[in-house]
């Protein structure tokens, strides 16, 4: 009988300590996360400004884009149900649109894209947010191993020039990757989409 009741004081011992092991191991990782979660949200919004910046020159505007920005439902142009676009301003003037689309017809998958378009309409940058294409050949459309997607610089789209926003395989006057076409096409379609849809919604975008 003693050694029954000194069996249930060790297991209810051994329970107690492993439920404050738990307390305390909840409570440090719900610490830890409150510590490093601002901290990550600013690595997160400082990083997103850094490819703004590439699309959108720092010179070009001087508001805050990422607290000027709106979402908007255009996924026949936009490639998602709901994107966000940063407003660019100089002086309180539109600037500029910096905009989240995506080419979803990659070799591999959705490649998610930043363009950058004047208030002219001309294209000011264009960015890969993130892909999956084919190491050596679909990722050419990063900068670091390729200057293909800078191609897109200073571009329009117009009713006249509209039959060359396509690659030089489909007669149009951007070039192709040996041995990938698929990637550059998605890509050349989805920035002609971006295009068309600003020159459809105009300055309400600024609104």
């Amino acid at each position: 009988m003693k050694s029954e009741l000194n069996l249930q004081q060790t297991m209810l011992r051994a329970a107690g300590l492993l439920s404050l092991f738990v307390v305390v191991s909840v409570g440090l990782l719900i610490g830890v996360n409150a510590f490093t979660k601002p901290k990550i949200a600013e690595a997160e919004r400082l990083a997103l400004l850094q490819t703004i910046n590439q699309v959108m020159p720092a010179e070009r505007y001087n508001n805050s884009l990422i607290e000027d920005s709106i979402e908007v439902e255009a996924p026949e142009f936009l490639g998602a149900n709901q994107t966000r676009i940063y407003r660019a301003r100089l002086d309180n003037q539109p600037a500029g649109l910096v905009i989240e689309t995506i080419a979803p017809n990659g070799y591999s998958g959705n490649i998610y894209l930043l363009v950058g378009v004047l208030a002219d309409g001309t294209v000011a940058g264009v960015r890969v947010l993130s892909h999956r294409e084919t190491p050596g050949l679909g990722d050419k459309i990063e900068l670091r191993k390729d200057n293909w997607i800078l191609s897109f610089n200073g571009k329009n789209l117009t009713t006249d020039n509209a039959r060359r926003w396509a690659v030089k395989r489909d007669r149009g006057e951007f070039d192709q990757f040996t041995g990938a076409t698929i990637t550059p096409r998605a890509i050349v379609g989805a920035v002609r989409n971006t295009l068309e849809y600003v020159n459809q919604q105009g300055a309400q975008l600024y609104d």
